[in-house]
Parts: structure tokens; C-alpha cells; sequence
């Protein structure tokens, strides 16, 4: 068998992502913040999330590029929800970084608070990020959330999107989208499943207080999720970024297949991936390979009522829905706008 110099051996995708042998034949600068020998585990092992959790390698890559952009000065003040609750069951923490949970509903109140308090120390070097799951944000905390853009508090919000209250029992949150399945939401009747027409996007909330920068991102783009999370640090006043979060327990997934339905969701412009500066979109994030809602949907029994025959319509509806979301944010080079 034949030898492959150094030069042209091909880099492949699973290798680049995690502090493997593989990123060594990348340059240091297209390297993740986690194969780096500096990154922080400011979420570390030991935690209670269940096998393939979203929004556990979500918060771990974002707090962890949150940490390397601003030189280890960060406190983050966090929500009820899935990620307080996985972390620090008492007296236990898995954060290796300042760290304080309050209400359900205030957490970007109290984030608004410590910046004040290290502005008035003259600590304007200590950075302050606000987190919590689509309830404790688009939901309980929507008010205290818009005080702080409203303010144009100098705080980075993440909102963790698994789109419903799965620590409570994968309640319906205004975050769920129509038909979805949930416990409050059962697919029953004529029209099974979560109402189509509710609810509310925050990223386009955000972006009508004008705040400085909103973006969203995913957990299968973890090289462009670091980056937007980096922006954000070098932008001062509010600041929103929502994670698409995928979470097996309550969507009906597998475990091992969050990372693929996060990329579904994106290629088929169920979740658009964009960037906002003071209120105007400056960038997205364009589909490469367009797919069909239903190939999303088949993989979570949440909408296993929806490929049914008889609810053929709500299939229809989704479809519209992610078409709209790719000509709105221009998504779609033009020779992919027909499947």
C-alpha cells in the first residue's frame, strides 16, 4: 500500500471538531476552542445531562469561546432550567467558572446587576453573560430580558433553544412549533399537536429593541457558533444569541442523532442562521445542501403524527414555513431554490 505525504492527506470533518490527533493537520487558526490546549472546560465532566444533550455541547462550546475572548474574565448568571439544573444538583457544580442561579425569570436581570456592580468597581475587564433554556427566555423571563435590551445592558444573553420546557416535563413553550407533540400539546383531534400561528421569535424581538448585535447559531456548526459568540465578547451593550439545542428526551430522537437533526433543521430552513447589527441583518449563513422538511421531521417522534396520511396538511404548512424562512433571509444560492 502506497504512503500519503503529510500534503495530501484530506482533512476529514469528524477529525477537525474535537481535541483529536486530526486537528494537528489544521492551522491553529481554523482549529475549534476546544482543540486547543488553552480551552478553559469551564462546564467540565461530571454533569447529569442525558446522553446526547443538545444544549450540554452548546453551553460548553459557548461559554468556553465566551472564556478564551475575553481572557478568562466571565461570570455567568443562569436560569432555572435543564442546564442549572443538570450542572449543580446540591451541593455539587460542574461550572469551573463564577457562577450564580437565581429565579426562573430573572437571570438577565441579575446579569444586569453584576455588569453595573463591576462598572461601579472600575472591573469593566470581568465580562457578564445571562443564559437559560426557550421557557426561561421567550417565556418567564421575556420581560426582564427586554429591560436589559432596552437598557442596552452590557450583557451577552444566550438562549439555549430545545423549544419546550423539557425539565418540567416537556411542557409547551413559545418557542414550540406548530404541530409539534408535547405534554401539553397532544396530538389529538383534527388538529393534532402544538397551534400553528403562535408563539414568538426572540432573535427578531431583539432585533427590533436595536441592540447591538443578535445572531442564532446550532450545535452542528460549532467552528460558526465560536465565532458569533467571539463577535459578541468584542461588542459592548446587549447583546442575543439563541443555540438551536436539539434534545433527544423530549423530541423523541436518538442520542446520537442531535448533531445530524441540528444540521436538518438548518438545510431545511426550519432554523436560519443569521447575524444583526443594531437592528439591520449584516449576515447569514447559506444553506449547501437544501432538503426537505420531512427528512427533519422523521427523526423525532414529537411529529410522527404529522407524516401521517391524514395530517398531510401540517407536513404542507411546516414546508411553507422553512420555504418563507429561506426567501426572507435569503438563504438558498438561486440554482438550489427548487428542490
Amino acid at each position: 500500500m502506497s504512503q500519503v505525504s503529510d500534503s495530501q492527506q484530506k482533512v476529514k470533518f469528524y477529525q477537525t471538531g474535537t481535541f483529536t490527533a486530526g486537528n494537528r493537520l489544521l492551522d491553529e487558526q481554523h482549529r475549534s476552542v476546544q482543540a486547543t490546549m488553552d480551552r478553559c472546560n469551564s462546564l467540565d465532566s461530571g454533569h447529569r445531562a442525558c446522553q446526547g444533550c443538545g444544549e450540554a455541547l452548546g453551553a460548553r462550546y459557548a461559554i468556553d469561546a465566551a472564556m478564551r475572548a475575553t481572557g478568562n474574565q466571565l461570570i455567568a448568571a443562569n436560569a432555572t432550567g435543564c442546564l442549572e439544573v443538570f450542572t449543580t444538583p446540591y451541593p455539587e457544580t460542574a461550572w469551573s467558572m463564577p457562577w450564580i442561579h437565581s429565579l426562573f425569570g430573572n437571570a438577565s436581570a441579575v446579569a444586569s446587576g453584576i455588569a453595573a456592580a463591576m462598572k461601579v468597581k472600575g472591573r469593566e475587564d470581568v465580562r457578564v453573560i445571562a443564559q437559560g433554556g426557550d421557557g426561561g427566555t421567550t417565556d418567564i423571563g421575556f420581560g426582564c430580558l427586554s429591560g436589559t435590551f432596552d437598557r442596552n445592558d452590557d450583557v451577552l444573553y444566550i438562549c439555549y433553544n430545545n423549544q419546550a420546557y423539557m425539565n418540567t416535563g416537556v411542557q409547551r413553550s413559545s418557542a414550540t412549533p406548530g404541530a409539534a407533540r408535547t405534554a401539553t400539546t397532544m396530538p389529538v383531534g383534527e388538529n393534532p399537536g402544538n397551534v400553528f400561528g403562535t408563539g414568538k421569535n426572540v432573535p427578531l424581538v431583539a432585533m427590533a429593541h436595536q441592540i447591538p448585535y443578535v445572531a442564532t447559531a446550532s450545535v452542528h456548526d460549532l467552528h460558526d457558533l465560536e465565532y458569533k459568540v467571539t463577535r459578541a465578547m468584542e461588542v459592548r451593550g446587549a447583546r442575543y444569541i439563541e443555540i438551536f439545542v436539539p434534545c433527544p428526551l423530549g423530541w423523541g430522537s436518538k442520542p446520537g442523532d442531535t448533531v445530524k437533526l441540528a444540521r436538518l433543521a438548518v438545510e431545511s430552513g426550519m432554523y436560519p442562521l443569521i447575524e444583526a447589527e443594531d437592528g439591520e441583518i449584516s449576515g447569514v449563513t447559506r444553506i449547501r445542501n437544501r432538503v426537505n422538511v420531512e427528512e427533519y421531521l422523521k427523526l423525532q417522534r414529537r411529529f410522527a403524527h404529522v407524516l401521517k396520511p391524514a395530517n398531510a396538511n401540517q407536513l404542507e404548512q411546516l414546508q411553507a414555513i422553512a420555504d418563507r424562512n429561506i426567501k426572507r433571509f435569503d438563504l438558498c444560492r438561486v440554482e438550489e431554490e427548487q428542490l
